[in-house]
């Protein structure tokens, strides 16, 4: 998958990483509202959080923090598919080999998801923390915890400056690494096992599209079930505005004590049904686009 050209891994990753992004974020926000949503007034399930985000339309509900992962995932998935791509080409030396090793895969994506975290952190920590206050039953009690509200992405900033400086960027940023550096190996591995194994059945047509969405769909649901426990604990944490959790391993002792095992697993079916079309548009997108840059330029 990755190109001999560098700077087209990172144009073709930029490319597709917008392109999942637009059709994933409402997905993303009914997530993040079941897995921050306060004590006392819970959601009654997947389709009653739809229902109260659907209520403030498509900007200010299903779409409320895209802005700046819209603007900064270009750089995300660029940094992710060119560090990949380049890691990888560096691993297999041996251009005599016609696939390409299993462990290099993994490790290729474990060291593209590192990469992508010092950028990734910040704004995923805006974006949580935005989307988790769409109002749902707000209740005096919630009122009294200290829950703060923003207006959008830059008041947000600004409180986050104020308060813990240039650092306070990257709360979460633990989950997150347990979250990412694993999750893009096995994402990476998954895909490629999969596309080639389509390809070697005929399953795909003559310019591997359906490979693509079907080998990336699949990826992605199978890879955020198997780390939607940190990914719970991460989103709490972030959208914990009145200092109820001291730190990552602290909101996991408290997680558990509120709801048991069950609780790390809030979202998973809206996660998986998200990641589906998220990851197929994504690889997709990112494919083609490689393709087309290796083809012309």
């Amino acid at each position: 998958m990755p190109s001999d050209t560098v700077i087209h891994d990172y144009i073709a990753g930029a490319v597709g990483g917008a392109a999942g992004l637009i059709v994933g974020h409402p997905f993303d926000t009914t997530k993040v509202q079941l897995q921050t949503q306060h004590h006392g007034h819970q959601y009654k399930g997947t389709f009653d959080a739809i229902k109260n985000i659907n209520k403030f339309g498509l900007i200010k509900g299903f779409y409320r923090g895209l802005s700046w992962p819209l603007f900064s995932f270009g750089i995300v998935n660029s940094t992710f598919f060119g560090v990949y791509g380049h890691t990888l080409t560096y691993l297999e030396k041996d251009k005599t080999k016609r696939k390409s090793n299993l462990l290099h895969i993994y490790l290729s994506g474990c060291v593209g998801g590192a990469a992508q975290l010092v950028f990734v952190v910040p704004v995923d920590y805006i974006k949580t923390a935005l989307q988790s206050q769409i109002p749902h039953d707000m209740s005096s009690a919630a009122k009294e915890a200290g829950q703060r509200f923003f207006k959008g992405p830059w008041e947000c900033s600004k409180a986050i400056y104020r308060e813990r400086g240039i650092f306070g960027f990257y709360k979460g940023g633990l989950a997150m690494a347990y979250r990412e550096i694993p999750s893009y190996g096995i994402y990476c591995l998954t895909y490629e096992i999969l596309s080639a194994k389509m390809h070697e059945h005929g399953l795909t047509d003559s310019n591997g599209i359906v490979a693509s969405l079907v080998s990336g769909g699949i990826a992605g649901s199978l890879t955020w079930a198997s780390i939607i426990p940190f990914d719970v604990i991460k989103s709490r944490f972030q959208a914990d505005f009145s200092g109820e959790y001291r730190g990552f391993m602290h909101c996991a002792r408290m997680l558990y004590k509120e709801g048991g095992i069950r609780i790390f697993y809030t979202g998973c079916l809206v996660t998986c049904l998200r990641a589906f079309p998220v990851n197929a548009v994504t690889f997709t997108v990112y494919t083609q686009t490689l393709k087309h840059l290796e083809n012309n330029f």
